[in-house]
């Protein structure tokens, strides 16, 4: 009542019509609806970039071999590029959820205290054509191109509320996944994230280079990834037309959802267009592993050479767990190779093993599915923002 007394002041003439026939849900629910739009719209436009710059990533290192991780034990090998594809993907998938929850969004309008629009019916006389009318109107003139929801109680559905956190909720799962796997990285010391040269990564100790921002993503994801249980319980106990205690909660969920999503986004930006990738330590743990993952064409080789495949299986058997002991028991390196160089039996592909043990034979088609990923799913759903990306600027944080 305060802002009605308030535009009074400053509106004398209408000060006797305003807010007649509607209710304070006519006025916080639609503006809460406007502002979700305009949220939506700043947090994809930082997304996209996020997404774009990933790609590039994607794009200048879609050849380079790197060892691949199941259960985090060294796997077949990918390269780089085509692993940072699977987190683009994942950025995809949340660009369609936000843009549909921002798309889907509609008006609460014009419906009066329980949804029923008597109040308006009254002020028309009984004229539905005209409230019908006053309720498009409205919607268009808020920007929602006369889209409003067709019914509701004094409030709008808060599922809409779930819809909208939802896709923020699931962004935070991608956000921590993808700094998760870099800081993973980051241990291995193959991909580090950007590092001021007067950042301190330890008070204790001076050569630590910890990843901060990453770890300011996860801790906050967290925070994101849990608030859509606050919303959900809010839709799930509206009574009848509406009861009043979601409005506490909503203004903490809701807000704290977007402004999370948002440092999220920054920090995610800073951390892509800041990966430093250290090729030569790719390199060497490539050559630690992979000798015993070369051992199948080794046998392919032989094979072709004549030889049997199953003497061949044994042979091989034999001389990994030897080399495996070396490593394990002994700390020392993998000179399965060695061995394989020094045994007679494989005198006949001795003069083929560099050739067998290029990693860039190991990385199947990740190269091209890089490409094809960028220029058939990545380009297209970039393309309706291409403006937003031209602008684009750096993320800059304060670490």
């Amino acid at each position: 009542m305060a802002h009605v007394h308030a535009f009074g002041i400053a509106a004398p003439q209408a000060a006797g019509i305003i807010h007649l026939g509607a209710t304070s849900c006519f006025v916080t629910d639609n503006a809460d609806l406007i502002i979700f739009r305009d949220a939506m719209d700043l947090l994809i436009s930082k997304l996209v970039v996020v997404i774009d710059s990933l790609s590039q990533f994607a794009r200048t290192h879609r050849a380079l071999p790197t060892l691949g991780f199941t259960h985090f034990q060294p796997a077949q090998l990918t390269t780089v590029g085509k692993r940072a594809t699977l987190w683009v993907q994942e950025l995809l998938w949340d660009l369609r959820n936000m843009q549909r929850a921002r798309d889907d969004l509609g008006f609460r309008g014009v419906k009066g205290t329980t949804g029923t629009q008597a109040s308006f019916l009254s002020l028309f006389n009984g004229d539905d054509e005209k409230v019908e009318e006053l309720d498009r109107l409205v919607a268009e003139l808020s920007g929602f191109k006369g889209k409003s929801y067709p019914v509701c109680g004094q409030t709008y559905s808060r599922k809409v509320d779930v819809d909208f956190v939802s896709a923020l909720s699931s962004f935070g799962a991608t956000a921590h996944r993808i700094a998760t796997d870099i800081r993973l990285l980051a241990n291995l010391k193959e991909i580090e994230e950007p590092f001021e040269r007067d950042q301190i990564g330890s008070s204790a100790m001076a050569y630590k280079r910890n990843p901060m921002r990453s770890e300011r993503v996860c801790s906050l994801s967290r925070h994101l990834m849990v608030l859509i249980g606050d919303v959900l319980q809010t839709a799930s106990v509206q009574w009848l037309e509406r009861t009043l205690d979601d409005s506490a909660n909503r203004r903490i969920a809701i807000p704290e959802a977007c402004l999370t999503a948002d440092i999220v986004l920054a920090t995610l930006q800073n951390v892509v267009e800041g990966l430093v990738v250290y090729p030569q330590v790719i390199a060497r743990r490539i050559r630690s592993e992979l000798p015993f993952m070369a051992t199948e064409n080794f046998i392919m080789a032989m094979v072709q050479k004549g030889g049997d495949r199953q003497e061949c299986h044994e042979q091989i058997r034999v001389l990994s767990h030897e080399a495996a002991a070396v490593v394990k028991q002994q700390g020392g390196d993998n000179d399965l190779i060695e061995r394989v160089r020094k045994c007679a039996y494989f005198a006949p592909i001795a003069g083929e093993l560099d050739s067998l043990l290029d990693p860039s034979t190991f990385i199947g088609r990740a190269p091209v599915q890089v490409d094809r990923f960028l220029a058939d799913f990545v380009a297209p759903a970039l393309a309706p923002y291409a403006d937003i990306i031209a602008q684009k600027k750096p993320a800059e944080l304060s670490v």
